[in-house]
């Protein structure tokens, strides 16, 4: 059996067989860490034998999806993985979507197993129910030993689906090349890293950070839940090297008051994706956090990536930084031409890491593709945006968001990022409404203290006639997904219903 630098230095190679070669060179290495539970590489390795050998003893053929419900746990962990030994597709969904969207989700992969925590007991679902805190009851034998299953780069690693904010959630399928090439590009000397894993492990977002943790052979702390405190005490308890974290999540820490008490001197690389990062929070954590910290734009179906590292850019943490190397990314307008250079359009990406498709959608898939004049294959990313002139991407916002107001183009981000301004403001959101006299028109939330009345005028005397608020209103706190994404349709529904 070929050893893992031999592994990682090839073309091609699943995690399955990483995580073995791991188990097989270092087995007492710790894989996982979870609150006073430990994981080793043996202990990780022979669990997904387990998972695997019981999952072909029940008859699930390779190639076939297998869902999982649960937040994060040990379990949890050896239940993916050992899905993908087992050959077949892992299928994680958000505990967070409706009983009608899982059962929506787990019908389109037709999984014939649902892995799932007791909160999620008697979902109405075709599949067979595995509770995952009793999984020892299900596994196979202690000494089981799987059929090993050859898995090429084409072949579904796992089928993630879209938040399900905006209608039925769509299953992007990312193939094991996808995978492998996240693996590939984590820095060089990653094996003996210890990363933070504060994000659901059924999101994206965490994935491209715990997969090449295991993959090159470091250790990963799960949270059951993201705590700032807690996060702080738990990096600094386990000499923590990386982590990825959403832009909410840094906000967060580096508002504790004892922040700067803490040792966080072992970080070596910090990440951050998913939501916009503000310049003045990228700032903030570049003067008082160590380590090198790099901004990624992508998207979970792949396109193109865009990296920002902070640290030698400092002129440019307003900007997502510029395309990785082999990453292609331009720029549309409405009638899918290319725009000129400096101005601003639709951004669309190609890369080696693209998803498949969107699962049974050919329609949905076709409709997030673009292609240029040789024919090349691009996903559109849903962003507006424009290069400055040293190639640095610059996002205005999602073109779904964008509001029409009196026929003016109005970006939510600009105005967001002036409300934020206010002494009184703490966090903000700026959604489009319908509007008799003007089609739209931009109506602000916010988190903080003072008057809404006075913030408002504050505002609109700070802004153009055209980009003023119509109304703002004060809440306890902006509806996020898991991984801290604004959730506007949440704020649109709630300010229409009244």
């Amino acid at each position: 059996m070929p050893n893992a630098a031999t592994l990682l230095a090839s073309d091609f190679a699943t995690l399955s067989d990483l995580i073995a070669a791991h188990a097989r060179e270092r087995g007492d290495k710790t894989a996982i860490v979870f609150g006073d539970r430990t994981l080793s590489y043996t202990e990780l390795d022979r669990g997904m034998d387990r998972v695997a050998a019981a999952l072909q003893r029940d008859g699930v053929p390779a190639g076939a999806a297998t869902a999982i419900l649960a937040p994060t746990s040990i379990e949890y962990a050896l239940v993916f993985l050992g899905i993908l030994r087992a050959g077949c597709v892992a299928a994680p969904l958000a505990p967070s979507a409706t009983p009608g969207q899982l059962a929506a989700m787990v019908a389109d992969c037709r999984a014939p197993i649902l892995f799932h925590d007791a909160a999620h007991a008697g979902l109405d679902v075709a599949a067979r129910q595995v509770p995952i805190e009793r999984l020892d009851a299900w596994l196979a034998p202690e000494d089981a030993v799987p059929t090993p299953v050859a898995r090429t780069p084409d072949d579904a690693f796992n089928i993630i689906y879209s938040s399900g904010t905006t209608g039925t959630p769509k299953g992007i399928v990312q193939p094991h090349a996808m995978r492998w090439i996240h693996i590939g590009r984590a820095p060089a000397g990653f094996g003996d890293a210890v990363t933070m894993i504060a994000t659901p492990l059924y999101s994206n977002t965490t994935l491209v950070s715990f997969l090449p943790t295991l993959g090159w052979g470091g250790t990963a702390v799960l949270m059951a839940k993201f705590d700032a405190g807690a996060f702080v005490r738990l990096a600094e308890k386990h000499r923590a090297t990386h982590t990825m974290l959403v832009p909410v999540q840094y906000q967060r820490i580096m508002a504790l008051p004892d922040f700067d008490a803490h040792d966080l001197s072992s970080f070596r690389l910090k990440t951050c994706t998913s939501a916009p990062f503000s310049a003045a929070l990228k700032a903030d954590v570049l003067a008082r956090w160590p380590g090198l910290l790099v901004e990624y734009y992508g998207m979970t179906e792949g396109g193109g990536t865009c990296a920002l590292v902070c640290n030698l850019h400092p002129d440019k943490l307003h900007t997502v930084g510029q395309p990785l190397e082999g990453h292609d990314i331009r720029l549309i307008d409405d009638e899918g031409r290319e725009v000129a250079p400096g101005e601003m359009g639709e951004v669309v990406g190609r890369s080696p890491a693209m998803m498949t498709g969107y699962h049974g959608r050919e329609e949905a898939t076709g409709a997030a593709t673009w292609h240029d004049a040789q024919g090349n294959r691009f996903i559109r990313h849903g962003d507006i945006g424009r290069f400055d002139a040293d190639g640095f991407l610059i996002l205005m916002d999602r073109k779904k968001d964008l509001i029409i107001s009196g026929g003016f183009n109005i970006y939510p981000s600009d105005l967001e990022t002036v409300l934020v301004q206010h002494p009184d403001v703490a966090d903000c959101s700026v959604i489009g409404v319908p509007s008799a006299e003007w089609g739209e028109t931009p109506v602000g939330f916010y988190v903080g203290a003072g008057d809404p009345a006075a913030i408002l005028a504050w505002f609109n005397g700070s802004v153009g006639k055209t980009q003023r608020l119509s109304a703002l209103e004060r809440i306890d706190e902006l509806p996020r997904s898991a991984i801290g994404k604004v959730l506007k349709r949440e704020l649109r529904d709630r300010y229409l219903a009244r």
